[in-house]
Parts: C-alpha cells; structure tokens; sequence
C-alpha cells in the first residue's frame, strides 16, 4: 500500500480544492459556488430570446470564462490526487466533466450547450462549503425510511389507481360528451387532477349528481395526499429509536471536509489518521 505523501506543490493544490476547513480551501469554494450560480444564470438569460439578440457577445463571452475556469479547476483535481481515476469516475467528477464539455461541444453539434445547465447539480458542493456533511445522515434515515415503507406505498398508489378508474368511469357515465367527459381515459386524466387537488379546470362537471361526485373526489384527495406521508413518517420514527440506540451505545464523532489525497474520497471523522477507502495517510 503506498502511503507515500504527496509532493509539497501537489499536497497544496489538494487542501485549496478538496478541503474546506482552510481559509484558502473555504474561499476557493465559495468563489466556485459564485461562478456556478453565475454559470447556471447565463444558461437562464440565454434561453430569453429578447435577452440573447441583445446581449449575445456579452453572454457568450462570460460563458467561455466561466468554462476556462471549470477547465482548469477539473484539470487540476485530476492532478492533485495520486489515483485521478476516483475522481474521474465519481459523481462529482462525472458531474463536473459533463458541466465542462458543452460550451466546447457547441462548435460541434448544435444545441448541445442547452446541456450547460448540468452546472446547476453542481450546487450540491455548497454541503461541503457550508459544513453540512453531518446531514449526510439525515438522508440516509429518508432514504432507509423510503424503502422500508415501498411496498406499502406501492399497494396504496396501486388502490388509488384502481380508484382513479371507477370514479373516471362514473364521472363518464354520468356526465358524458356535453361536459367535455368525452372518453374514459379522458374521466380517469380529470379524476386524477381532482384527486391530486391540482384542478386545471380544463374540464368541469355540469350536473348535480356529477358535481356531488366530483365534491366527494375531492374530500378523497385530502386524505389520499395525507397517507404516503404517514406511512413515511411513521418509519423514520422507527428508525430514528433504531438510530438512537446505537448512538447510546458509542459516542458521536464529528466529521469535517477532509479529502483522501490517494483516491479523494472525503467524509472521515476527526480522529482519523488514515483514509477508511483506502488506508492513505491523511
């Protein structure tokens, strides 16, 4: 296992790209954050046709900078890690490539700098800049509490389904062409939109047993829209009392922004002396 430190020029350039807890590390993300959001705004100002025909040059201008120094910055993670495939193949990285290319690819294949606003996923580093790796966790409880509970959510939005089909039948039924019900698929679309309480308003009832029909679908929606999110809620609980015995059992550890200047991998607790990925001295 190579545990050999990186060169001093090399091990400088890592903490200022990978590391937020150096003053030098914080103002490089906070300065990528601002050219993301930046970034993101010209793709915004360049789809306004208005916008565009006046502004062109100046756009496009800024947009080249803004990719020169994506450029650089993806170039420079590369270099900066003894293993740059880990990087290269990662999420981020993958990220960053695909946010880099398109201004390139335009002069290629037309319309592909539409594909700029992949920039916008890179907004996510702000948990990195902001310190917010600890809620990390927290999503991993939703996503547990998500899978736990998916058969049960897939047997309700399956009766809700079979329930969108009788209403939409019997609002057809009873309503018929004159109302705009013109055909089943286009009741159960209505039923759907009623019970979601998203009500376009493209088609409405004109009867009196299809308006109290449609009074019921309503009071339906309340409650359908209420049940996935009791059925999630009621397993996070679970899970929070799971998580909360082991928590009892060993004491919490913080963790900081420190990347594995081997394979990049961040997220290690404070005490760590080697990379748990990899085993690298950090």
């Amino acid at each position: 296992m190579d545990n050999k430190p990186l060169p001093k020029w090399q091990n400088t350039l890592h903490e200022i790209i990978y590391e937020a807890d150096t003053p030098a590390g914080k103002f490089f993300d906070l300065m990528l954050f601002v050219l993301i959001i930046i970034s993101v705004i010209l793709v915004m100002l360049e789809s306004v046709q208005e916008i565009d025909q006046k502004y062109h040059k100046s756009l496009l201008a800024m947009e080249w900078i803004v990719t020169i120094f994506f450029s650089i910055e993806y170039i420079a993670r590369i270099i900066s890690i003894k293993k740059p495939w880990k990087y290269i193949f990662s999420f981020y990285g993958i990220i960053d490539f695909l946010s880099t290319i398109p201004l390139y690819l335009s002069y290629i294949l037309a319309g592909s700098q539409v594909l700029l606003a992949v920039r916008a996923f890179r907004l996510l580093r702000i948990f990195r800049i902001l310190k917010l790796v600890k809620f990390i966790g927290e999503a991993s409880q939703l996503k547990k509490a998500l899978k736990a509970s998916r058969t049960k959510i897939a047997v309700f939005i399956y009766v809700v389904l079979i329930l969108s089909v009788i209403l939409g039948t019997m609002m057809y039924i009873v309503e018929g062409n004159e109302a705009g019900f013109t055909s089943i698929p286009r009741s159960i679309y209505w039923t759907v939109v009623t019970l979601t309480t998203v009500g376009y308003g493209d088609i409405t009832p004109v009867t009196s047993l299809g308006q109290f029909l449609a009074t019921v679908i309503m009071i339906l929606g309340y409650g359908i829209i209420a049940v996935p999110t009791g059925i999630v809620t009621a397993e996070i609980a679970k899970s929070g009392k799971d998580d909360k015995k082991d928590i009892d059992k060993e004491p919490m550890v913080h963790v900081n922004t420190q990347a594995c200047p081997c394979c990049g991998i961040g997220g290690h607790r404070d005490d760590a002396s080697h990379c748990y990925n990899c085993g690298h001295g950090l």
